[in-house]
């Protein structure tokens, strides 16, 4: 079955494709014959479990690296001014996480380098947001509480979708994704708005902000069960280890989701 979600569409063995076919063809007399340098099956490594795992926890510390870094480097946030320049950081840093997610996301063949080039943009903009959310409401542990509770969901994801047998069908593919894609206009349109100083509140800290923070933790969830089914599947089609990437990137993607809508919750909840 062809899958609806771009991070993974660009690869073949996501989409049915067997594994020897997407990486040495459908011709057999391409298929090297063990001669020196040549590539064949005898020297082909499988996408597994302990490599998405391992490409997992590279990105997400880089994330963690740089998120920690920008907080430390950021100034101190004590009047509005220093508040506007972190923000700006975390601006910066988003901006060019989105770019390079799109680049990652319709990218046939994926790149490790732009993988890891959008974690460390990711956690320039989680560093930044991170510091300003804790200031803003003075809510000592928001942060960890927030990290605690992305680590709860992914636990708790994981645990549902293999004991409760949970079965990804082409409806629920496309519907998150329409969300999703929903979900990132609607806060490219508020930024625009906001440039001209309409304030939709759509992604503020009022009812309206808590409506499409509990919106997208959920959504979040179902970015995270579309992750487990396609490297489900992906391992099961021997797909190429290289897409072991792709599938790191996936669950990246979702987990920073995951996060940035829970410290958006327990901000709102940590208000006077």
């Amino acid at each position: 079955m062809q899958s609806n979600n771009p991070v993974f569409a660009k690869s073949e063995g996501f989409n049915g494709q067997s594994a020897h076919q997407a990486t040495l063809g459908t011709d057999p007399s391409q298929w090297g014959v063990g001669a020196p340098g040549a590539t064949g099956l005898h020297d082909y490594r499988p996408m597994t479990i302990d490599s998405v795992v391992q490409k997992t926890a590279i990105s997400l510390g880089v994330v963690i690296v740089t998120a920690f870094a920008t907080w430390m480097v950021t100034p101190e946030i004590t009047d509005s001014d220093k508040l506007s320049q972190v923000y700006m950081a975390a601006m910066v840093g988003a901006g060019a996480a989105f770019i390079l997610s799109m680049v990652n996301s319709f990218k046939k063949v994926i790149s490790p380098a732009l993988v890891l080039l959008f974690c460390a943009a990711e956690g320039i903009a989680l560093g930044g947001i991170s510091k300003a959310f804790e200031a803003m409401f003075a809510a000592e542990g928001l942060v960890t509480n927030a990290v605690l509770g992305t680590f709860a969901a992914f636990a708790g994801t994981l645990a549902a979708y293999k004991f409760l047998n949970i079965s990804v069908g082409d409806k629920f593919r496309k519907g998150v994704v329409a969300a999703m894609f929903g979900m990132v206009g609607l806060g490219l349109l508020s930024l625009v708005l906001s440039l001209f100083g309409v304030q939709t509140g759509l992604f503020g800290f009022g009812a309206l902000g808590m409506l499409t923070a509990v919106v997208g933790l959920v959504l979040g969830i179902f970015m995270l069960i579309m992750d487990f089914d396609f490297i489900e599947r992906g391992v099961a089609a021997g797909l190429p280890e290289a897409d072991s990437w792709r599938a790191a990137f996936g669950l990246t993607v979702s987990l920073v989701w995951i996060y940035t809508n829970l410290l958006r919750i327990l901000a709102i909840l940590n208000q006077d």
